[in-house]
């Protein structure tokens, strides 16, 4: 009776290491912004959304020199003109500062729209060939690298470079 509980319970060990290897086996690790920042399509984002940004700072660097110079212009000039046409072109000249202010704002906000719709398709893409890559090995539970402190198990970043052709 005593060698049965002994060989029921060196059983019972034996299959909850079996289990538990099998469970550890059953989760790969990836890093998805390193994977991300490989595709030829984040380089094609990133330089669209470079030249976005360009043209943006190039409106606002006209903007404002267009009101330097309005600014200095009416300096200049403030002796000669009467309180009332002065006090005229300040109103304009702050009206001029909130609508650079404004299109600075707006531009950001249109630049952080544009680099979603530019990611999200990308996105999606890695984690497709992440989810492809994963299933055809197996592997149940994928996890994000950049969050882990420490993997030992598979790391699938080589294997979904290869899916994607990268």
């Amino acid at each position: 009776m005593k060698q049965f509980k002994t060989l029921l319970i060196a059983a019972a060990l034996f299959i909850g290491a079996t289990s538990f290897t099998n469970a550890q086996s059953n989760v790969a690790h990836i890093n998805v912004n390193e994977l991300i920042s490989l595709m030829p399509e984040m380089k094609a984002a990133q330089a669209e959304m470079e030249k976005v940004g360009k043209t943006y700072e190039a409106d606002l660097t006209a903007m404002r020199t267009e009101y330097q110079n309005k600014m200095k212009r009416y300096e200049t000039e403030a002796a000669g003109k009467t309180q009332e046409e002065n006090e005229k072109r300040l109103v304009e000249v702050q009206t001029d500062s909130q609508s650079i202010q404004q299109y600075a704002a707006n531009a950001q906000q249109e630049l952080q729209k544009k680099e979603l719709a530019l990611l999200k398709p990308i996105q999606e893409k890695a984690l497709a060939a992440i989810n492809k890559v994963a299933k055809a090995q197996g592997f149940q539970y994928v996890l994000d690298r950049a969050t882990l402190i420490t993997a030992e198990g598979k790391d699938l970043l080589s294997d979904v470079k290869k899916e994607l052709g990268i």
